[in-house]
């Protein structure tokens, strides 16, 4: 903690780059996984396709994609796209299930009354069934949140990662507090991040508190 106040300008630093590289693809990835996750939620054959290629991809270790990004679409190895681009894959493989599940459970009559009222597909979609679906979606967009706030710091291993940069100074210089204090930034912003999306989350959905 000490080494957090006597270094508040660095931290700081390292906690926009964090923040940045952890927001950034949350937000791309979740805007993807949603058309993608309405597909699944209605056609068997892109969820046989969509879910399996999900799986694999979440496989793949995060350095293996950081390192091979720059080759696949040409950019320099230092530049925070190629940490970007592998947590939006990340994001979507976690977050299409998710979509696909809470569209899919969207009572059925409900959907029926809507089309009898003479609801158009996109306008059912974005006024009842994304509606309903949201306690699901973000419970899943939590998850996929504090995932990403966590992988970002692999990124340090080729030179970016925000709060990765401490852990990997911490290590060669065998200075344990730059560690901790990479350690206490992660988990702060992780917690952070999870309780703002908890109550954008009961903002949005104040039905399922009455619910219960």
């Amino acid at each position: 903690m000490t080494w957090i106040f006597e270094n508040w300008e660095r931290f700081w630093e390292v906690t926009e780059v964090h923040l940045r590289l952890s927001v950034v693809p949350v937000l791309i990835g979740f805007v993807l996984s949603i058309p993608l996750g309405w597909l699944a939620s209605r056609s068997q054959t892109a969820r046989a396709i969509l879910f399996p290629l999900a799986n694999i991809l979440f496989t793949i270790p995060s350095i293996a994609l950081i390192v091979i990004t720059p080759v696949l679409i040409g950019v320099k190895i230092l530049d925070e796209i190629n940490v970007v681009v592998p947590l939006v894959i990340y994001t979507v493989a976690l977050m299409v299930r998710t979509v696909a599940d809470a569209l899919s459970a969207v009572p059925g009559h409900v959907t029926a009354a809507a089309n009898a009222m003479g609801f158009r597909p996109w306008r059912r979609f974005l006024t009842v069934d994304f509606p309903l679906a949201l306690p699901v979606t973000i419970a899943g967009l939590r998850v996929a949140t504090v995932s990403n706030i966590s992988m970002v710091s692999v990124g340090a291993l080729v030179g970016l990662g925000g709060y990765g940069q401490l852990f990997t100074e911490g290590y060669q210089t065998d200075h344990t507090e730059k560690v901790l204090a990479g350690l206490i930034g992660t988990v702060v912003l992780a917690a952070l991040a999870d309780g703002l999306l908890l109550l954008i989350g009961r903002v949005l959905t104040p039905w399922a508190r009455a619910g219960r």
